[in-house]
């Protein structure tokens, strides 16, 4: 969906992230932000922030595409020499190709009623082997390992807890060494109040682990986590992989509010959902700004978690409206409502830190 490894290697982040440690030391002496700051004209300011966005990603994505394709013509020049074990290979994968054909073409007569109760009918099969596709992709995606953060924050001591946040988390995120990129940190407004949601990406679990010793031996972190402990009443947090589909945004700062909706899955349906919402996203990508999906692998098991940012809650409820009159979207819910064990939606409004916003 958006290329964001491109737009990371971009001038702009480095910019960006020196101006992250300047909006942290302007904004964190202030109070937390809050759903009464959206401006009556926000629909209008985020879709035209929204537009130069995704222009600016396909813009991106093309000059991609044209990099690869001068690439791909730069090999096939230079393995011009070795044309022969390239036939040969091709003759060998049509083989194979042939001997799969005569397998199906077998196991189609010898199909009974009994074969079918056995092993699914046509549709169930090809459905297997695409779960089976699916799973391989979403591992393919093992490069980034994503950490979300969970801060009930003391009612009394939110102010504090955004000044000495906001201090340290974009300090963390701005230092090579430490290893970490932080996607974003948010508020949560309707839901579980009071509590603070952050998102950090670590480069494999090597990177993981790391970051957190970086950090650890870092002379102000001690202070940080002492002060820390006495403005919350818990901590929560989960290790996720991001799903093949659905890679996580760069920065942006679009404006609005966001939305974390964080489904528990029945045990063992992970691939089903993964499978349907691959097709059924299509169509939610028309009309609402996807953010990132996520599945946690230690933590809260069976957990997905999805954020969407919208210009405001009117906003929100007219494009989730306008989801249901594209062709895949009314299936994709019809199949996965009931892999569903329990499901939880947070309003949630940015950081002045937060990279996404």
């Amino acid at each position: 969906m958006l290329t964001r490894h491109i737009l990371r290697a971009s001038p702009g982040r480095a910019l960006a992230s020196s101006s992250l440690g300047q909006q942290s030391r302007q904004f964190a002496s202030k109070r937390a932000p809050a759903l009464a700051d959206i401006q009556p004209e926000a629909p209008k300011s985020f879709n035209e922030k929204q537009k130069e966005f995704r222009s600016q990603v396909r813009s991106e994505q093309e000059a991609k595409k044209r990099r690869e394709q001068e690439e791909s013509r730069s090999a096939e020049a230079a393995s011009s020499s070795s044309v022969l074990g390239s036939t040969l290979g091709s003759l060998s994968s049509s083989f194979a190709e042939e001997a799969r054909a005569r397998e199906d073409a077998v196991s189609g007569k010898k199909a009974g009623p009994l074969t079918t109760l056995i092993y699914g009918t046509q549709e169930g099969r090809e459905m297997d082997r695409e779960i089976e596709r699916s799973f391989s992709q979403v591992l393919a995606r093992g490069k980034y390992v994503h950490s979300i953060v969970f801060h009930e924050v003391k009612p009394d001591k939110v102010d504090e807890y955004v000044e000495l946040v906001g201090n340290w988390y974009p300090k963390v995120a701005s230092l090579p060494e430490m290893r970490v990129h932080l996607v974003g940190s948010w508020r949560t407004e309707v839901g579980d109040c009071d509590t603070f949601v952050h998102i950090w990406e670590y480069n494999r679990y090597n990177g993981y682990h790391g970051s957190l010793h970086n950090i650890q031996q870092h002379p102000d972190f001690a202070p940080f986590d002492k002060k820390l402990k006495s403005l919350i009443t818990s901590k929560r947090s989960s290790l996720m992989q991001e799903f093949s589909f659905w890679p996580t945004t760069p920065p942006r700062q679009l404006g609005g509010l966001f939305e974390l909706r964080s489904y528990t899955l029945h045990p063992g349906n992970l691939l089903e959902w993964e499978t349907h919402w691959r097709r059924g996203l299509a169509a939610r990508r028309e009309v609402m700004e996807g953010v990132g999906a996520w599945f946690v692998q230690v933590g809260d098991l069976n957990v997905v978690h999805h954020l969407w940012q919208f210009a405001d809650l009117e906003e929100r409820k007219q494009r989730r409206e306008r989801s249901w009159q594209i062709e895949g979207w009314g299936e994709t819910v019809h199949k996965t409502v009931p892999l569903i064990q329990t499901m939880r939606s947070r309003i949630m409004v940015p950081m002045p830190w937060s990279p996404v916003a």
